[in-house]
């Protein structure tokens, strides 16, 4: 019983410190900088 919650625990501490699979966030400046430069041409 013990193992079996400690596996999960430490899977569950596993799952949110990746809970970033796309990369950083970028901020509201960010995309606008990006939407500036590219609908300039």
């Amino acid at each position: 019983m013990s193992h079996s919650k400690r596996r999960e625990e430490n899977q569950w501490k596993i799952r949110k410190q990746t809970q970033h699979p796309h990369g950083k966030i970028k901020s509201l400046a960010e995309y606008a900088a990006e939407y500036d430069a590219q609908h300039q041409q």
